[in-house]
């Protein structure tokens, strides 16, 4: 995952928390300073610690590259082994980046605008948890890209301790994260709007092409990518789900009616 993902969410909080305005709709979520702040510093510190895990990566010996057999490789990713194309690598960038301008395009509104500090915190804390656990595990588990069993590249490229960590796709990750954070937040403000679709659909489709173009250009195996973007949504839909308030229209009482215990249900409009 790209380093400057981390500078880009605090720009985000930076410019738009000081440039926040009064909401004219209630915001559906709510944070907490201590829990959130806990949440963030620990996304934070364990993501430097992967980070960490990741730069002490041992190259591959050339023992070891003598050693690998595609046929190895299990069978649902075995087509894979062996691709490489760099332009696909540059292109996959593309929609990589374009998914991080998704919460941005949120605070186009001004209703959302004024939530700007609230929803940066949560887009923070959604980048940092997808960030944490995509650094620990490419950095624990060994697993050769694809274009490693490429034999027209160099084998000093080959042996790169950077193409030992296939496992998973961290670009999907970040921009299905990214993505579908954007697309949950305006579920959650405009629920009965009829775009939501078409919202949904664009969060699918952009760290769907990313997979496409990582897998074509030999630095994934369809299953990185499939277990990338599977984390990365269930982070961007999670984290705003976890911050919703509560409905506490619905209350339960408990109370004595012509002599009989009863239990009283009622809900607040």
């Amino acid at each position: 995952m790209k380093n400057n993902i981390i500078l880009l969410t605090m720009l985000f909080v930076i410019v738009f928390s000081s440039n926040a305005q009064e909401p004219t709709r209630t915001s559906p979520y709510q944070t907490n300073f201590w829990k959130d702040g806990a949440w963030l510093a620990g996304g934070f510190g364990l993501s430097a610690y992967g980070l960490i895990l990741v730069q002490n990566k041992d190259d591959l010996t050339e023992q070891e590259l003598s050693e690998l057999d595609r046929d190895d490789v299990i069978g649902i990713d075995r087509w894979a082994a062996g691709y490489y194309d760099e332009n696909a690598s540059k292109i996959s960038d593309i929609p990589f980046y374009s998914s991080f301008a998704t919460p941005f395009l949120l605070l186009l509104n001004k209703d959302m605008r004024g939530d700007a500090g609230q929803l940066s915190v949560m887009f923070l804390e959604t980048m940092s948890t997808t960030a944490a656990m995509f650094t620990i595990t490419a950095g624990l588990v060994e697993r050769s890209r694809p274009k490693v069993y490429n034999e027209e590249l160099s084998v000093s490229e080959r042996l790169r301790n950077d193409n030992q960590r296939s496992f998973y796709s961290g670009h999907v990750a970040a921009s299905a994260a990214a993505s579908f954070f954007a697309a949950k937040v305006f579920n959650d403000y405009f629920p009965d709007s009829n775009a939501k679709p078409y919202i949904w659909a664009g969060a699918a489709l952009l760290p769907a092409t990313v997979g496409y173009f990582r897998i074509k250009s030999g630095n994934h195996y369809l299953t990185d990518v499939i277990l990338g973007y599977a984390l990365g949504a269930a982070t961007g839909i999670l984290v705003p789900e976890l911050h919703k308030k509560k409905n506490n229209n619905l209350t339960i009482s408990a109370g004595v009616g012509n002599g009989q215990q009863v239990v009283y249900l009622s809900y607040r409009f």
